[in-house]
């Protein structure tokens, strides 16, 4: 990350399911940026809202509250046919499951070249099968896979080819919707390996989501930490895992598994329970605050004051 430049920015967005008495807010007043070539990690347990943010950003969920800009123009609610066929290609999305995002009846060729029919990003055949052979290349797999169907595919590979189809657009941003979760622990290594070595080589910015904090270290610039449909605290990798102030990250860090016995068996679990914080909404509500240099948290006056106490001094 050479420069700090602003791709991608959320604004107090707020994302709902439903109408009236079975209205569902998923996601509440979440503010983050993501800057040029970065990873930027997105963690929480299931239901916390974090597919749901990316899908905001992607536009197939749309945004009730709050606003999402992209290289400095407003992309949440309506926009313009050029501007929403720009995003369709610039921002690319890696699906859970390898399987259920890939056309069972098709063959990787179209697969892999679906988004180029649609926006017609492609001059000759000669050209589009050109660019379906460089991006299974790039992603590891031979070229003649391209005729073959999905269900001849390991779930690596399958994955593999989830990506090839998002590599074939040349997008600027990623969102990794959890791409390893679905995968044998043997091949998450090896997909990982590949999404930063393809960073690497074609400039991408990442938008990790992810429920196993350890996956996300290895990968991640920045990491925001959501619960229940608030970020609850963000900052750089290191420096969260060093000096993690909310007590919902700190029992995400303390579920991680460590490799040695004599250390699992004596470890404490702590239980974030929301009955026990001290929020009160009504005299003293949370709010988003820097505590230091570009480390957030989620935090009442009271609560701010013992995480004060917590920050380690700079080295």
């Amino acid at each position: 990350m050479n420069s700090k430049v602003n791709l991608l920015e959320v604004k107090n967005l707020k994302v709902e399911f439903g109408k009236g008495n079975k209205k569902f807010v998923a996601v509440n007043n979440v503010s983050f940026n993501i800057y040029k070539g970065e990873t930027f990690g997105l963690v929480g347990e299931s239901g916390s809202g974090k597919t749901t943010i990316g899908r905001a950003v992607i536009r197939i969920n749309s945004a009730a509250a709050g606003e999402i800009i992209y290289n400095g123009k407003k992309i949440s609610g309506q926009i313009d046919k050029e501007l929403d066929k720009e995003l369709t290609r610039k921002i690319q999305m890696i699906f859970q499951d390898p399987m259920a995002s890939l056309n069972e009846r098709a063959k990787v060729d179209y697969i892999v070249s679906e988004g180029l029919y649609n926006l017609n990003n492609y001059g000759t055949e000669k050209e589009r099968k050109n660019k379906v052979e460089q991006a299974l290349l790039d992603v590891g797999l031979l070229p003649e896979f391209a005729s073959r169907f999905p269900h001849e595919f390991s779930g690596g590979q399958r994955q593999r080819i989830g990506i090839a189809r998002v590599l074939v657009m040349e997008p600027e941003l990623v969102i990794a919707d959890e791409p390893i979760s679905a995968l044998d622990v043997s091949i998450r290594a090896q997909v990982i390996n590949l999404l930063s070595k393809l960073q690497k080589q074609k400039g991408l910015t990442y938008l990790f989501i992810a429920h196993d904090l350890s996956v996300v270290r290895f990968i991640s610039d920045r990491i925001a930490v959501i619960h229940k449909g608030k970020i609850v605290e963000l900052a750089e990798t290191e420096k969260l895992f060093a000096n993690p102030l909310h007590p919902y990250t700190r029992s995400l860090l303390l579920a991680i598994p460590t490799p040695n016995p004599r250390v699992e068996k004596n470890k404490k679990p702590e239980v974030y329970d929301t009955d026990k914080s001290h929020y009160d909404y009504d005299k003293n509500p949370p709010s988003w605050t820097e505590i230091e240099s570009e480390h957030f948290v989620l935090a009442n006056e009271r609560e701010l004051e013992d995480y004060k106490k917590l920050i380690l001094p700079s080295r």
